[in-house]
This record gives C-alpha cells, structure tokens and sequence, in this order.
C-alpha cells in the first residue's frame, strides 16, 4: 500500500515563484534602499529648488551612496537580513524600524555627504516616512512572502541518520521561538523518499515516507517539487535505480542540493556530523582572483561600515552609560577572549548587561532566556541588539567582520 500524498496546493502562474535564498535577501534589499531614497526625495519635495532632475542626481550622487552605506552598517547592526527573522513580523518590525531610525538620525548627522536641510521639519519628514515604509514594507514581507505560493517546495532523498538531524534541528524549540527556519526561508518539506528499492517504514523525523527511489521523478511531477534534497549514505554507492532517477531529475531542471549544503544556508551554521568521509567539504573552495578581489572588496565595505557605526556608537555612549550606572554600578564595557579568523584568539569588546563577575559562580555557561544575571538596562541592550554595537570597534581593527561566522569562546 502507498502512502497518501499531500495535497497539491495551487501554484502561482509566474515564473520562480519559489524564491531562492538569494532572491529573497536581495528582494529585502533592493526594496528597503528604495523605499529609503524615497523618504529622501518626499523630505526634499518641502524645498522646491532641491526637486530631483537628472542633473541634480549627477550632481549629488553621493547623497543617496552615503545613505544605502549609512543603512547597510545599521541593518547588519539589527541584524535585518537574517530570513529566518525577517518572517516574524514581531521581530521584524522592531528590528528594522530601529535600523531605520538610526540610518536616518545618523545621515542627518554627517555633512557635506548629505544634503543641507533648510528646516527642521525636512529632517523630521524624512526620519518618520523612511522608519514607516520600512516597518509596512517588513510587514508585508513577513505576512505575505511566507505564504505557500513563494515557498519551495522540497523533497528529501534518504531516511538515514543525518535526515533526522536535519529535521530535527530545523524544527527543534530554539528554531520554533526564533521564527522557524522553514517559514522564514521559504521551504516546505513534503517527504521523504528512500534511498532504497524497498522502503522499510513510512514515517521518519515526523515526515511521511512518500516512496522508492523508482517514485522520484513521478513524485517530482505530481507534487511539483522545486528542489531535491540528498541525504545519502557515504559509506557506499548507490544503487543504479536511485543514480537513474537523481540524472533524470537533474535533466528536468530540478535543482538538486546537499543536505550540508541546505542546513548550512537555513540556520548559517555547518554540523560536523555531516562533513563524515567528505574530503571536499573539509577543503573548501580554490582560491582564486576573484576570492581575491571580494576579500579586499569586503574589507573596504567592512571600514566604512564600522566607521559609521563607530559614530552611533560614540553617541549613544553617554545614555548607556547613565543607565548602567543607575541600575547596575560597574564597567560599562564587558571584554571577553574569542576565537577568530586561523584560530586566532582576541578580546571582543560588548556593552555590558550583566551583572559584574556573573561567571564567577558558574563558570562560562549560555545565557538563558529569562537569566538572573542580565541587568534591568541589560535587558533592553540585548532586545535591540545595542549591546554588540562596541564591536565596530573590533571591525576596524580587522579582527571581525560584518559578515561571516561569529565568533565564540573557545570553551564553547
């Protein structure tokens, strides 16, 4: 007896509608900078020599630059581009109505680069129309651009050990209060098909065994799968029925993906349990000029990042100062030994929101969600992620970078 298949969902006639990863980021990002130059252009309306033309764009190119670098550095401050996020209207719109304000506060603050306002109530427009379409736009996104219509669909090849880890961890408690990964990137996991000609159960990791491998490409068909994912074993090779069926996919144009390869892209992290016998994984890319050229590329991009966070920085020192000192006397900034890029270990430096030695008792322990240790002030640094603004510090110094991996202690 076959198992049931889901039900087909009807598809959106338009052309990958199934949004990549990719896609999606710079979807978020072409739709943000738009929606922010045009909040500029609204608060310069107020001034009639100041209207745009072609040759008023020429001429102050580097108005609407410095604003999409000035965002930049703060949407990676609050963290706006992580998907899973983005699909918590919650989260997203406290996150990025508070990159919003500081991108806009911190570009009324830096001359020449930016136009001269004649009065305040153009800087007042141009602050409350660039945080209200951003907060409407993520809104949207994150109740519209999760619906089933602009999700991918995904088979998963294989019922071994590493499916259950995949699952598992993508819908474990940690990934259900942090947005689910699934919902927030855009997959919908139908089933699974086994790796072997006789299937020898009809569920696992709480998914629906929906065939043999001779059912791949009908499967494909009939569920209208966007991407295969394979999980297969390394131990040995595959059987010629489950070979045939993965090149008949990939004559279809259905992407085919590495299960290391999604879980990497989904939670951002690589699980070591996956990397096995694998030589090429472990290797990495080849070097190249262009790995060359995006290394110098992303150190620049990493300099005037940190430079205009190092300026939001320096003014919200003295607030955050106060309110450590009234609700928890001690440093107002926490340095703690990390490991970096080759293993090299630095000190990370953070806004305090403990209390002084909260390690001394317990050692180095994960900070809990309702953890006694975190300030009244702490509270608040962590929510919106002001705590790890000092870090600019550590950017400019070239031992971080906005993006990559984060660091962790070396105990962890």
């Amino acid at each position: 007896m076959e198992p049931e298949l889901p039900v087909r969902t009807r598809r959106l006639s338009l052309p990958s509608v199934g949004l990549r990863l990719s896609e999606r980021r710079l979807l978020l990002i072409f739709v943000d900078v738009l929606l922010l130059m045009a909040a500029l252009v609204v608060a310069l309306s107020l001034r009639t020599d100041l209207l745009p033309s072609v040759d008023f764009l020429l001429i102050t190119w580097k108005w609407p630059v410095t604003l999409a670098i000035v965002w930049f550095a703060s949407a990676a401050l609050f963290d706006v581009y992580n998907l899973a996020r983005a699909a918590s209207t919650t989260y997203s719109v406290r996150a990025s109505g508070m990159a919003a304000l500081v991108a806009t506060l911190v570009y009324l603050a830096i001359p020449w680069f930016t136009p001269t306002l004649v009065n305040r109530s153009q800087g007042f427009v141009f602050v409350l129309a660039g945080v209200l379409l951003i907060i409407i736009w993520r809104a949207t996104y994150a109740q519209l651009f999760t619906q089933p219509a602009f999700q991918r669909r995904a088979l998963i090849v294989g019922t071994n050990v590493d499916t259950v880890t995949f699952v598992q961890a993508l819908q474990s408690r940690f990934a259900r209060e942090d947005a689910n990964p699934f919902r927030g990137t855009g997959h919908v996991l139908l089933g699974l098909v086994a790796s072997d000609s006789q299937p020898v159960q009809e569920t696992a990791a709480g998914l629906p065994v929906l065939g043999s491998p001779d059912d791949l490409v009908r499967l494909t068909r009939t569920l209208c799968v966007d991407e295969v994912i394979l999980a297969l074993p390394r131990s040995r090779e595959l059987e010629p029925a489950l070979y045939e069926a993965i090149l008949d996919c990939r004559e279809l144009g259905i992407e085919l993906t590495q299960i290391s390869t999604v879980y990497e892209r989904l939670t951002g992290r690589v699980a070591v349990e996956y990397a096995g016998g694998d030589v090429e994984m472990v290797a990495g890319v080849e070097d190249s000029a262009f790995m060359r050229f995006y290394g110098v590329t992303k150190r620049g991009i990493d300099l005037v990042s940190g430079l205009a966070g190092a300026i939001v920085l320096f003014l919200l020192i003295p607030p955050i100062a106060m309110a450590n000192a009234l609700t928890s006397p001690g440093p107002l900034f926490y340095r703690q030994q990390r490991v970096g890029l080759g293993g090299r270990p630095f000190r990370v430096i953070k806004f305090r929101s403990m209390v002084p030695d909260a390690e001394k008792e317990n050692g180095a322990v994960w900070a809990a969600k309702n953890d006694e240790r975190i300030t009244v002030a702490g509270k608040w640094l962590r929510r919106l992620h002001i705590d790890e603004l000092p870090q600019v510090l550590n950017v400019l110094k070239g031992e971080m970078s906005l993006v990559g991996p984060r660091p962790e202690r070396k105990y962890f």
